[in-house]
């Protein structure tokens, strides 16, 4: 999941939790506001009531002082008005077929469901009712009841509910789009690194990363840009010590060939020497085949011989300094595949294509050709069952300058378990084409195996 969604969950997440929260204090507040508004009313009403009380007194003066109020001043439009909506307002004592003045409490609000109704008294329980005296100077003046109407309460905090649901809701809303595009502005650099990391994976180290106004990000940047001079310091130092052991393999292969012809092949060749002395003298002396056992044996031994310097030609082959120093590219190569048709016509058979111009390419590179054609051909010989081997040899010429070596077989073969073989000759392969900058991919083919390698020849 991307990491702007998941920031954006979450912020979503804590709005629906402080809307969840907005919405439990908006029932309390909007449940009690009754209250309050019960409370002012009887205020308001006690004290007009007190005003008209006092008036009545003076007028009456020393008349019967009885029974002041109710006059039927109090019940008037001017009263009805201090009244809050929902509330009931009732004088006490009461004159008889007196009825309580109520506010307006039809149209407060939509009317709630059942199960908000039943609800919110159980956990918060009823409301009570107000009493003022009329003046607190004089009892006598009755007292003021009001009386707060449950169903009309239920229906403002209902109302009230909603509309702060409504409000919490385009907040949310508002919230979430801009704190998203909030995030994926603030989040864009990492795209950049992203793809800065995507190139030092594939052997671009040197990336340069634009300049971020986040502190964060700047140090992350700084750091995937010293990683790479890091690697590419690496990489070079790798290089180079691979291509020196290279060197140091090839002059011990060198030495071990000359000691190889020298010693051995001078054995050999004394040996062979002395065994066909010996058959000949044999055959020569035997008139009665006494000695026909011992010229067997010395023609024995001079098979085994010619079979051991066999051998020792190809090791030789194998050992000596590579074609290309001497012939080329072109016709390393070709001498290559021929010498492999010439060993027996048994053999599976080879299809050479060389592509582009090939006369010019020499040194390091065109060792590292030759050998991964060679490794690649004597491995297809070798170790499968290959009916034909294709062998290309192709220059790609431009800006790059690069030249690939692909060897194709149909002898089968599992391409995942070769490329994780650590057989010695694999490893020489890559180890040469990773010294000279290179890379080697082993994949599956049309019925074998393929090997493809890649050297850059502008290096």
């Amino acid at each position: 999941m991307r990491l702007v969604l998941q920031l954006v969950a979450r912020l979503l997440l804590i709005v629906a939790l402080c809307l969840g929260a907005a919405t439990v204090w908006a029932t309390f507040d909007a449940y009690r506001s009754v209250d309050r508004a019960t409370a002012a009313s009887a205020q308001r009403v006690a004290q007009a009531l007190q005003a008209l009380y006092w008036r009545e007194l003076l007028l009456r003066s020393s008349r019967a002082r009885e029974h002041l109020l109710p006059v039927p001043d109090w019940r008037t439009l001017e009263t009805m008005k201090l009244i809050s909506p929902g509330v009931c307002v009732e004088f006490q004592p009461a004159a008889a077929f007196e009825k309580p003045l109520c506010g307006q409490s039809e149209g407060l609000g939509k009317t709630p469901p059942r199960w908000f109704a039943a609800i919110v008294p159980t956990f918060l329980g009823s409301h009570a009712e107000v009493v003022r005296p009329v003046s607190p100077r004089a009892a006598a003046a009755g007292t003021v009841v009001a009386t707060p109407d449950a169903a009309a309460a239920i229906a403002l905090a209902w109302d009230y509910i909603l509309n702060v649901v409504d409000v919490a809701l385009l907040m949310a809303a508002a919230i979430a789009l801009l704190a998203s595009l909030a995030i994926a502005h603030a989040l864009a650099p990492a795209r950049a690194i992203v793809t800065a990391l995507q190139r030092m994976a594939r052997g671009q180290y040197r990336t340069r990363l634009p300049r971020f106004r986040s502190m964060e990000l700047a140090m992350i940047g700084s750091a995937v840009g010293e990683l790479g001079g890091r690697l590419e310091e690496a990489t070079e130092q790798r290089a180079a010590l691979t291509r020196r052991l290279i060197e140091i393999r090839d002059d011990e292969r060198r030495a071990l060939a000359r000691e190889l012809h020298d010693e051995f092949g001078q054995n050999l060749s004394a040996i062979l020497a002395f065994a066909n002395t010996i058959e000949t003298a044999s055959t020569k002396q035997d008139k009665d085949n006494k000695n026909l056992g011992i010229a067997q044996d010395a023609r024995m031994i001079s098979q085994a011989t010619h079979h051991l310097m066999a051998s020792l030609r190809d090791a030789l082959n194998r050992l000596r300094n590579p074609l290309p120093e001497e012939l080329g590219l072109e016709a390393s190569l070709v001498n290559l595949v021929d010498s492999w048709r010439s060993h027996s016509t048994a053999r599976p058979a080879i299809q050479l294509d060389l592509r582009g111009d090939l006369t010019d390419i020499s040194g390091p590179a065109a060792t590292t050709a030759y050998r991964v054609a060679q490794e690649c051909l004597t491995n297809a010989l070798r170790h499968s069952a290959a009916r034909e081997i294709s062998l290309r040899v192709e220059r790609r010429a431009g800006e790059d300058d690069t030249l690939l070596i692909r060897v194709e077989d149909d002898g089968g073969g599992d391409a995942e378990r070769v490329a994780q073989s650590a057989g010695f000759g694999l490893t020489g392969i890559r180890e040469r084409v990773t010294a000279a900058g290179g890379s080697l991919s082993i994949l599956p083919a049309r019925g074998g195996l393929s090997v493809a390698a890649t050297i850059p020849l502008a290096a």
